[in-house]
């Protein structure tokens, strides 16, 4: 496998069970996805932050406001790995409870990785929604 196929494949278990589980309310995988290492940086649809310890605060405050999720699809756009560093640029899919709330929505994101002591680690998060009929 190379590279690639590796990252590719952390992307599809790893970051994708991480968001589920933060759509219903735990972010703790979320948070061993993240780097602590600065810089870190977060453009989030409804909250950002730049720096670990705020984007911690952002999680605990994102793991209290879903839950009940039944759906989570990425839709990957492009991704590349070059080096210790790669991307991902898709659509996120997602069915959750907002503040208890039933919701259906999609988020363009763009994420930048950066691999530490072997492992992908979250380094850059930019997330919003797209313009009416981009992504159906």
């Amino acid at each position: 496998m190379s590279d690639r196929d590796d990252f590719l494949e952390w992307v599809g278990t790893r970051l994708r069970d991480a968001e589920v589980a933060t759509h219903n309310g735990d972010a703790g995988p979320r948070f061993e996805i993240w780097s602590t290492q600065e810089p870190v940086s977060l453009l989030g649809a409804w909250m950002s932050g730049t720096g670990a310890d705020r984007i911690a605060e952002v999680f605990h405050r994102l793991e209290s406001t879903f839950s009940d999720c039944t759906s989570y699809r990425f839709e990957l756009l492009v991704a590349d790995v070059v080096g210790d560093l790669a991307y991902t640029v898709g659509y996120e899919h997602t069915k959750a409870s907002v503040n208890g709330e039933p919701r259906e929505y999609t988020l363009r994101a763009t994420q930048i990785y950066r691999r530490e002591d072997g492992e992908w680690k979250v380094v850059h998060r930019h997330a919003d929604s797209p313009p009416a009929g981009e992504s159906e």
